[in-house]
């Protein structure tokens, strides 16, 4: 607990919220906190079979959808596997999900990674060989084929009495194991403006990354549009080479702003905070409360030479601890540094903090967004 509060001692003392220490506040290059609309990757999913496995696939019994992938390709090679359908085991076959992401821009001959991931009860993909797979896109179109061998970087190896398994055996990876096969059809030079979106949404950032841009180019050419949203004009001239304007503007630094957040996690205990915190005047005052209930059994002996029989008697013991308050008064104005040796003071856990800080933004003395996780 003292080493997770000193964490957030050094945050506040780092990320001190006085107009001094926002003006020398990280700047960041505008491709690393925007988005160029079109400049964007596509999501790329199909259905495919995993063959060459060693007694790991999936069970006939229990995955029918397997066996029927496979007769039906056969089929389609001229293999009559209908005739011996109930013949055909897959224990050495198991159906997959292929799934990849297209670059922008992609060329037709190009390749690309893809993961494949077990369907069925396949226990492991390990040696197996993706079968040619037709990748589609969100418009049902075939933009990739992917087809190769399957890296899963692990084993699972199992006896009569127990199994050993490293990594996760039932999905894997093959490098350049997809070909583009069809363009998505989008071209740069078709934009007649950049427009720059940016990743956290702000007002703020947005108009400084308005002027960042404008002073680069030495005239207005970036208008601010809304929070995430700031338009570049692109001269006719240039229209046909936008990559060195787009190379400028990535190479652009602006100072992001972002607003006074703090974040918690209950599933985990963990809480961030965010520069621009502030307390108004307050007093806190945490105390712990434990109950402790023990179920207890005593025995009752009967006296001696007499008819009474020995019993067992239920016994319910409560023990309640409550520790001393003592109040921390926060002043007004007061930074995330000033937060955390508050909290310090009290010697609290993190879940306790997380109540404490709920608990002050209801008072309404915490000028922060509290986002629960």
């Amino acid at each position: 607990m003292k080493k997770f509060l000193s964490l957030l001692l050094t945050a506040g003392l780092m990320l001190a919220t006085t107009p001094q220490a926002m003006a020398s506040a990280p700047i960041s290059r505008i491709k690393d906190i925007a988005d160029i609309e079109g400049v964007r990757t596509n999501i790329l999913i199909g259905y495919g079979l995993v063959v060459g496995l060693n007694g790991t696939g999936d069970s006939a019994s229990s995955i029918p959808f397997t066996r029927q992938t496979l007769i039906n390709m056969l089929e389609k090679l001229g293999v009559n596997a209908k005739a011996a359908e109930s013949q055909i085991k897959t224990k050495n076959v198991a159906a997959v999900m292929v799934t990849a992401k297209m670059p922008s821009y992609a060329r037709q001959g190009s390749r690309m990674d893809v993961t494949t991931s077990s369907l069925g009860d396949s226990s492991s993909l390990e040696g197996g060989q993706l079968l040619a797979t037709p990748l589609i896109g969100a418009d049902g179109n075939t933009y990739a084929v992917a087809q190769g061998a399957i890296v899963i970087g692990g084993y699972s190896t199992q006896g009569n009495a127990g199994t050993v398994t490293k990594n996760h055996p039932t999905a894997g990876h093959i490098a350049g194991g997809a070909t583009i096969e069809m363009e998505t059809g989008h071209e740069l030079s078709d934009n007649r403006r950049i427009r720059l979106l940016l990743r956290n949404p702000d007002f703020t950032t947005a108009m400084r990354l308005k002027d960042a841009v404008n002073k680069a180019f030495k005239e207005p050419v970036a208008v601010a549009v809304d929070n995430q949203t700031v338009d570049v004009a692109v001269p006719p001239a240039l229209r046909n080479n936008l990559v060195p304007i787009i190379e400028k503007i990535e190479n652009t630094y602006v100072r992001p702003d972002t607003a006074a957040r703090i974040v918690i996690d209950e599933k985990t205990g963990t809480i961030v905070m965010g520069s621009g915190v502030q307390i108004s005047d307050v007093a806190i005052s945490h105390a712990n409360l434990n109950i402790r209930v023990s179920e207890l059994t005593e025995v009752v002996q009967p006296e001696g030479f007499s008819d009474g029989i020995t019993a067992a008697v239920p016994a319910t013991e409560i023990e309640v601890d409550e520790d001393a308050a003592e109040f921390t008064l926060l002043d007004s104005g007061a930074n995330l540094a000033d937060l955390v040796d508050g909290l310090n003071a009290l010697g609290v856990t993190p879940r306790d903090i997380i109540s404490i800080l709920q608990a002050i933004k209801s008072a309404g003395a915490l000028q922060a967004e509290v986002v629960v996780m």
